[in-house]
């Protein structure tokens, strides 16, 4: 029985929805504003974990250009029933002011990491759909219903329709089966049947520091719902010292060992030395991740182990440990014909005429197009932050002819927060290495008449970030050897749910290669390779 170290997906991998098929298990988890959609891992002992699917790959399955920052998939629900694989997700269109716009869609699929098939609408009355298969054949859909009145609580309660297979399309009425607790904002609804009872598992409270998860059953699916007695299932909220902080938005899963396990979103925050303890509480540039907790049942109610805060470590399940080979290179050379699933691009996918590994074999091309701040196409290739601590390098070939065209290494969380080290163009010094960096939507150039000027006869530029936990700083070099650190600090706070705009964004911190050009010429960089290293 193997101990589990939480969390158990790093960096941003949050609303973790499990499911089991046999003695397999996976996790459904949100992408919001990236492509492709969903990130799907499998795990054979709940311990270690391997990305494997992707599945919503096609704009036919989902087309989020112009979606806001934190818009796109939120929350999907992976379910395996009758012999395939069915997936819910909701691709939201519009998060500001009284609305959010949110289209819910239903895909299915034999194999997990097989081609998933169109998508089925099936409503837009509110976000975090999941499907529920009862044991007499009958399926159910339930989210969160939106209230946009003015004066009214935004979450109007969980509404239960139920799903005809055969006509691809609810039926019969909505009903609103639970209104939540005293929390409020609940959201997030799970159904499960054990025991004669019909379990509705909730997260309320929002999904900041005041997150939990709540509980409640009914022997009737349509309730009335009677809530946990010890509620919540779990939080961090009264633990402000537990370094899993966050934690709500769960699913639970009975192992085929007779075994019953949590996973939850969770965020770790950066060390804050000398500073208050609760105002801030704190900042994750990691974005919400996913942890697990062993569960057991007393008087038909399920508990946490160890009490309602999550655990760092738990007693893994009675199954013997498989470990995966490593599924994302620590250099990638950009040798193969398909990116690795860990890269993605933000909103839409990114074809041969903007991002090619065939134009210059051996090297990622990318064709520029628009600024770092469009929600339109970005040639933007980019992987999470998964470590505090890491250093990410990329070599890139880039003749820019006017300063509208930049390429290089760029740490970004939305449109309007980023830092970019990128080779440009100066109508006196020519080719340049410059910073270039955007908080809360303030733009800067640091190194404003101080920009390295590249030399003639250098073709390739080197350029890495070092991540230090709370600061992260450029360098450069010309031949992969000697090494020029840029003497700016930047802060990794500034990449946070917590930072951006006072909270309230969904995401984290990415690192990639993006190449612009706002001249509409389409001027292309090569990119050698790109290394991602866990100090």
């Amino acid at each position: 029985m193997a101990i589990i170290r939480n969390p158990i997906l790093t960096g941003f991998n949050p609303d973790p929805s499990i499911c089991r098929a046999g003695e397999d298990y996976y996790i459904a988890v949100s992408t919001f504003e990236w492509f492709p959609g969903v990130g799907i891992y499998h795990s054979k002992d709940l311990k270690n974990w391997r990305l494997i699917s992707r599945p919503l790959n096609r704009l036919s399955q989902l087309n989020m250009i112009g979606n806001p920052d934190s818009g796109g998939i939120w929350a999907p629900a992976l379910s395996y029933s009758d012999g395939k694989f069915w997936l819910i997700y909701t691709d939201v269109k519009v998060t500001e002011g009284n609305w959010k716009d949110s289209h819910n869609y239903l895909v299915t699929c034999e194999t997990i990491d097989g081609d998933w098939s169109e998508p089925v609408h099936l409503n837009s009355s509110g976000f975090d759909p999941s499907l529920f298969h009862d044991d007499d054949g009958k399926k159910y859909l339930t989210n969160m219903l939106w209230d946009h009145r003015s004066g009214n609580h935004d979450f109007y309660g969980i509404v239960l329709q139920e799903y005809n297979v055969n006509e691809q399309k609810l039926v019969g009425k909505a009903e609103v089966i639970f209104k939540g607790t005293d929390i409020k904002l609940t959201e997030a609804p799970h159904l499960y049947k054990i025991n004669g009872y019909y379990y509705l598992l909730t997260a309320e409270g929002g999904t900041k520091y005041d997150h939990q998860a709540t509980i409640a059953r009914s022997k009737n699916i349509g309730g009335p719902y009677e809530v946990h007695p010890s509620n919540p299932l779990i939080t961090s909220w009264p633990y402000p010292r537990n370094t899993l902080q966050k934690s709500g938005h769960a699913s639970m899963v009975k192992t085929h060992t007779d075994e019953w396990f949590l996973v939850h979103l969770t965020g770790r925050p950066l060390p804050r030395e000398g500073q208050p303890l609760l105002d801030p509480r704190g900042f994750c540039p990691l974005g919400r991740e996913t942890a697990i907790q062993r569960l057991e049942w007393k008087n038909d109610w399920p508990y946490v182990v160890g009490g309602n805060q999550p655990l760092l470590e738990i007693e893994g399940p009675s199954i013997e440990e498989v470990k995966w080979e490593k599924d994302y290179p620590e250099k990638d050379d950009f040798d193969s014909i398909e990116l690795n699933p860990h890269f993605q691009t933000l909103r839409v996918p990114l074809g041969e005429k903007i991002v090619s590994l065939n134009d210059n074999p051996g090297h990622l091309r990318l064709y520029g197009k628009e600024s770092l701040s469009s929600k339109f196409t970005q040639a933007y290739v980019a992987r999470r932050w998964q470590h505090f601590e890491f250093t990410a390098e990329t070599k890139v070939a880039f003749k820019p002819d006017t300063f509208q065209q930049s390429a290089g290494l760029v740490n970004y969380y939305n449109t309007q927060n980023w830092t970019s080290l990128q080779v440009s163009w100066h109508e006196e010094k020519g080719r340049i290495l410059e910073l270039m960096t955007c908080d809360n939507f303030t733009f800067n150039h640091p190194l404003k008449g101080k920009e390295v000027v590249l030399p003639d006869d250098v073709e390739y530029v080197y350029l890495r970030v070092d991540v230090q936990t709370n600061i992260y700083e450029y360098s450069y070099s010309f031949d992969g050897e000697n090494w020029t650190v840029i003497p700016i600090q930047f802060p990794s706070y500034k990449l946070s749910d917590d930072y951006i705009q006072g909270g309230g964004f969904f995401t984290g911190a990415f690192v990639g290669m993006h190449c612009q050009d706002t001249s509409g010429q389409s001027k292309q960089a090569d990119f050698d390779y790109f290394i991602y290293k866990e100090k």
